[in-house]
This record gives C-alpha cells, sequence and structure tokens, in this order.
C-alpha cells in the first residue's frame, strides 16, 4: 500500500469514524466499512470514485455525521480494503450488496450517494434485491453509464477515434503516480477539477488519487474503458438526482443529460457552472445540502408527487 495519506487538518481531513467494520463481499473479498454520527440518525450511504478512498468524502462526514449515520466504504482495491483477482461491475454490485446488508436493519431504508465509480456501483446493482429494498432515493454525482473514454476530454484533441485512443493509453497507463509535487497537483487540477478549485481542495484530492496502488488504478481503469451501464440506468426505479460540474473534462455533462433522459424517475439534474469532476469536494456544501433535502423528502418524509419531483435544470 502507498505511505502516502489523506491531509491531517481542515475541512478535508477526513475525521475519526464512531465504528470500523471489516465486511466480507459475496467471493470472500474483504472490504473497509466506517459507520459515522449516531446509530439512531437517518442512514446515508456514500460510495466514492476511481483512484479515491472514503478520505474522499471528508467534508460530507464532518457536516452530515451530527445527526445522519454516514456509512462509507473503500472499494476492493481502494484504501484500506485490499485489491482483488475479480474487478468487474458485477463484483461492484456484489460488494454494495454486502455492505448494505452488514450496517443496514431489515427494512431500514437510506439515500445512496455515488461519485463517479461510486455512481456506476450503483448502476450496476440497480436491479439487485437488497439496493431496491434499502434505497429509498439515489444521488449520482459526476458519473455515467457508458462511452467514457469516447467522450473524455482530458486531451486537448478533436472528438475521434485517435481522442479516445490515446485518452485510453493515459487513463490505463500502468506508470506510477509518484509523490505529490507541484506538477502533479497542476495536472490532477487540469484534469479533475475546475479553474476555481483551491490549493486546499487540489491537495487533498492528490493525495487520495497518488495513495491509490498502481495495481488497482490500472485494474479497475480497464473496466471502465469498457463499461455500458445503460441497462442500470433504465432500471434505478427509486427517486435519483443527479449533480453533475459544467466543466468535468474526465466525465463531461453530456453523461449527465442522458442519464437524466433515461432515468425512470429523475428528480432533478444540477449541473454546476465551472465545476469539475470532483464535486463533492469543488462544492462541499452544495452537495451536502442535496444530500439533506433527498434525506429530509425521501428517507424521513414521504416524498413528494412525482409532478413537483424535478425542479433543477436540465
Amino acid at each position: 500500500m502507498s505511505r502516502i495519506t489523506a491531509v491531517t487538518s481542515g475541512p478535508y481531513a477526513p475525521p475519526a469514524p464512531a465504528r470500523e467494520l471489516a465486511v466480507p463481499s459475496t467471493d470472500g473479498a474483504r472490504l473497509h466499512v466506517e459507520v459515522h454520527g449516531p446509530e439512531d440518525a437517518p442512514p446515508v450511504v456514500l460510495l466514492h470514485g476511481w483512484t479515491c478512498s472514503t478520505a474522499f468524502w471528508a467534508a460530507q462526514l464532518r457536516d452530515l455525521a451530527a445527526d445522519h449515520r454516514v456509512i462509507v466504504y473503500d472499494q476492493r482495491g481502494h484504501g484500506r480494503s485490499p485489491l482483488s483477482p475479480v474487478c468487474t461491475t458485477r463484483a461492484l454490485a456484489d460488494d454494495l450488496e454486502a455492505v448494505l446488508a452488514a450496517t443496514l436493519a431489515d427494512g431500514e431504508r437510506a439515500l445512496v450517494v455515488g461519485h463517479s465509480m461510486g455512481g456506476m456501483t450503483i448502476m450496476a446493482a440497480a436491479e439487485r434485491p437488497l439496493l431496491r429494498a434499502h434505497a429509498a432515493a439515489v444521488l449520482l454525482c459526476s458519473t455515467g453509464s457508458s462511452r467514457l473514454v469516447a467522450e473524455a476530454r482530458v486531451l486537448p484533441l478533436r472528438e475521434g477515434p485517435v481522442r479516445a485512443w490515446l485518452s485510453g493509453r493515459v487513463l490505463g497507463s500502468r506508470v506510477p503516480f509518484g509523490p505529490v509535487t507541484p506538477l502533479a497537483k497542476r495536472i490532477l487540477k487540469y484534469g479533475t477539477m475546475g479553474a476555481r478549485s483551491t490549493p486546499g481542495m487540489v491537495e487533498a484530492c492528490a493525495r487520495i488519487v497518488h495513495a491509490c496502488p498502481t495495481p488497482a488504478r490500472h485494474a479497475w481503469s480497464q473496466v471502465l474503458a469498457t463499461l455500458d451501464l445503460d441497462h442500470g440506468i433504465r432500471a434505478l426505479s427509486m427517486p435519483t438526482a443527479i449533480v453533475h460540474g459544467s466543466a468535468d473534462r474526465l466525465v463531461p455533462p453530456v453523461h449527465a443529460h442522458s442519464m437524466a433522459a433515461g432515468l425512470p424517475n429523475c428528480v432533478g439534474l444540477t449541473e454546476l457552472p465551472g465545476i469539475g469532476h470532483m464535486t463533492p469536494v469543488e462544492e462541499p456544501g452544495l452537495v451536502t445540502g442535496r444530500i439533506r433535502e433527498l434525506v429530509t423528502t425521501y428517507v424521513t418524509g414521504a416524498g413528494e408527487p412525482a409532478s413537483v419531483r424535478i425542479k433543477e435544470g436540465a
């Protein structure tokens, strides 16, 4: 495992959990799980994305844990969850079901939130019994269901097969990221964050991404390169909201609009002007506020009529 650690002070330093669990998945893979906040509070499940970890949600954990029970886990190969030989969308769905079974009581309903690959995990599990039983609503942040490499704009080239081929080689590189240097932070900011991202935001994201072991980063890049979860979007029948940055080069907003059109029960698309791929870090207050709204409406409240639900731009 990398010796690079998350930031240790400020709003992006991950807080200590109330408790930790080691949850086995279907194939025996061990998942590091944390629970933050009071045990009797309304539950929220947060799923991080590719090359990230539970530390990615530090700002949300610091806010929500005051009055929510927040469940986070490291995807296999990330953070403190060891890399498994099995890296597939089926495994992602298995892992999510294992975490839901270990942390939620029978009949308990939660808001399930996924960023990037975390959102893809939710799509992969869309038809799974445990997700349908436990997800009162879903929030998809900065994610997409297919054509990830073809649509990526990380490289400043004209759209087409050359850009797609080069993007696949860059994103799937086996080259270690190495230490978090000023140059590394500039590259990460250009590729994954908006121009207004503060140095603290960039530092926090760089430390998280650079801590991801190279074998895990490469293994999951191969899965994302051929991803096709359009069927998962069509199967997400619970109320589902979308938050996406307008300046996202890694997963451009075209994905958000495509998902909004395909969801059976879309309850709003919020596009954030000038924000990049790391929406929960770049706009922590807005993302946390959207989580609170969805919990109030669908977890602790009765929900709104379908005709009132879509209230944001598309």
